[in-house]
C-alpha cells in the first residue's frame, strides 16, 4: 500500500477539517508516523493557500518512508466549503486528491474525494460526518469507499482535544485519538497515536505527530 498519509490539506489528524484558510494566506506541515513494532517511518510535507470564495489548494508529498522503496507522489490537492450557515454552526465541504506517483510507482494516477459535514455547538465542540472513495492502489488493492468522522474540543485558548476514523480495512484505516497545541501564534503542534481498524495484535498500530507553521 503506497499511502501513509493521504490526508488533504488542513486536517484534524488525518481527516479533513471544516477549516478552510482566507484568500492569501498560506499554511505548512510537516507529519511523521512511527511503528515501533516495525521500526518503520514515513514522512508527509503539506502545503496549503486560501484562494477565496471558502477554497483552499495544497500540494501534498505522499510515499515517503523507511524502510522499504521510496514512492513519492505528488498530490495536488482541493478542498471547498460549499455551505455555511449564518451562524456557522453547519457547514459542507467537499475535496478532491489528485496522487500523481513518480517513484516507483505501483499505478499511474490515483484519486481520493470526499464529501462532509460539520457541526459546531456554542461550546465550540465540533463534529465531522463524512464518506471518502478512493480509486484502486492508492490505499488498498483495489477500491476503497467509507465514512470519515471526527470530533475536537477546545480546551482554553492554546489546546484541543480530538480525534478521526477513517472506516475500513487499508492504509488509512485508523482510529487516531490525540492533542493540538498551538505553541505560538503560527506553530501548531499535534500529538496522537493511530490505532488500526485491524491487525492490532499484529502491530497495527503506530505514533502521528505533526507540526504545522502558518506562514504569514
Amino acid at each position: 500500500m503506497l499511502c501513509r498519509d493521504a490526508s488533504a490539506q488542513q486536517t484534524v489528524f488525518n481527516v479533513p477539517s471544516g477549516d478552510v484558510l482566507d484568500r492569501g494566506k498560506v499554511y505548512g506541515e510537516l507529519d511523521l508516523t512511527y511503528n515501533p513494532n516495525a521500526t518503520s517511518s514515513g514522512f508527509t510535507q503539506r502545503v496549503v493557500a486560501g484562494i477565496g470564495h471558502r477554497i483552499e489548494v495544497g500540494l501534498n508529498l505522499n510515499g515517503i518512508g523507511a524502510p522499504g522503496l521510496v514512492r513519492t507522489t505528488p498530490t495536488p490537492t482541493f478542498k471547498w466549503k460549499a455551505y455555511e450557515d449564518g451562524k456557522r454552526e453547519w457547514a459542507l465541504l467537499l475535496g478532491d486528491d489528485v496522487f500523481i506517483p513518480a517513484q516507483n510507482r505501483a499505478y499511474n494516477l490515483g484519486n481520493y474525494a470526499y464529501a462532509e459535514v460539520t457541526k459546531t455547538w456554542r461550546t465550540k465542540t465540533r463534529a465531522t460526518v463524512g464518506a471518502y472513495h478512493f480509486t484502486r492502489d492508492v490505499v488498498g488493492l483495489g477500491q476503497r469507499a467509507g465514512g470519515q468522522f471526527a470530533i475536537e474540543q477546545p480546551v482554553g485558548t492554546r489546546v484541543t482535544l480530538a480525534a478521526d476514523w477513517y472506516t475500513g480495512t487499508h492504509a488509512l484505516g485508523y482510529v487516531t485519538p490525540g492533542v493540538v497545541v498551538k505553541i505560538t501564534s503560527r506553530f501548531t503542534w499535534y500529538g496522537s497515536y493511530q490505532i488500526g481498524n485491524s491487525g492490532l495484535s499484529k502491530g497495527n498500530h503506530q505514533l502521528l505527530t505533526e507540526l504545522g507553521w502558518n506562514i504569514n
